[in-house]
């Protein structure tokens, strides 16, 4: 068995005790910074899916296959970090982006499956993972992703929230017809209901935290497709190649900001070994 001890007694010394080792998070502390990027990368897994699509000539399924690989790649190189890395983090974070719209996009556009059915079940598979991550850790925190089961539970979480948040986003933009701008004003209102209810009323920290996540990706595709879509169809006309270079460019510049100063880098803690 294992038994965590308090992580100050490892920022007290500087040092870990005999019979200890630290244990660090490998996903970033929630900070501004880490909301901005979050919905850089949902406004360029938007674009890029898009852009992949129409330039590449692979067709869903091809740019689907590639882009899945390259997600693979990172990941295993994410899962062999031992804390957690921005470069590689948040590449992984933009690739399961692109990732988690095109599974959206396979079964909505190429098999025909109705918004209401795709919405519906990755909401169903979202639970699921929640259920068997919190029986099996008793915790689904980001503060405590410090182990390869918790870190797996948490990935699976982070793709569905993108493949779920695409399919709500494209269903209340049908569905409704608001436009792009006016959608994002409404998810970002959403938003911001959620952080006032976890400020001022007490909503659980956990639940806000992942609900705001997957607001942010129909918020972050609205954006992009307001950005990239002919003024014709309610744009601003700046095409998918200009709106994910300018997007990828703000994200690198943070995550090199956040490599250099480690502003958004937990603490360690320290967990007794196996005797």
């Amino acid at each position: 068995m294992t038994s965590e001890t308090s992580r100050t007694a490892v920022a007290a010394t500087g040092t870990t005790a005999p019979g200890l080792r630290p244990r660090w998070n490998r996903v970033p502390e929630v900070t501004v910074y880490f909301w901005v990027i979050k919905v850089l990368c949902t406004t360029v897994g938007e674009t890029a899916a898009d852009l992949l699509n129409e330039k590449a000539g692979l067709g869903l399924t091809g740019v689907s296959l590639l882009m899945s690989a390259l997600l693979a790649v990172v990941l295993v190189a994410q899962f062999r970090t031992r804390a957690y890395r921005p470069a590689v983090y948040w590449t992984a974070v933009a690739l399961i982006s692109v990732v988690g719209t095109l599974v959206s996009d396979n079964l909505t556009d190429d098999m025909g499956v109705a918004l209401e059915t795709t919405t519906t079940v990755f909401g169903i598979l979202l639970a699921v993972v929640f259920a068997a991550w919190y029986r099996t850790e008793r915790t689904l925190s980001i503060h405590h992703v410090d182990t390869g089961r918790r870190e797996a539970f948490y990935w699976l979480a982070v793709l569905f929230t993108f493949a779920l948040g695409t399919s709500a986003g494209d269903l209340v933009a049908e569905r409704l017809d608001l436009g792009y701008w006016v959608s994002a004003v409404l998810f970002a209102a959403a938003i911001a209901a959620i952080a006032v209810a976890w400020f001022a009323l007490g909503l659980d920290a956990v639940w806000s935290f992942w609900i705001a996540y997957v607001l942010t990706r129909p918020l972050g595709a609205s954006v992009g497709d307001y950005l990239s879509r002919p003024t014709g169809d309610g744009g601003l006309g700046l095409g998918t190649v200009v709106t994910s270079v300018l997007f990828l460019a703000v994200i690198v510049g943070l995550v090199v900001f956040l490599s250099v100063t480690r502003k958004d880098v937990t603490e360690e803690r320290a967990v007794r070994q196996p005797v």
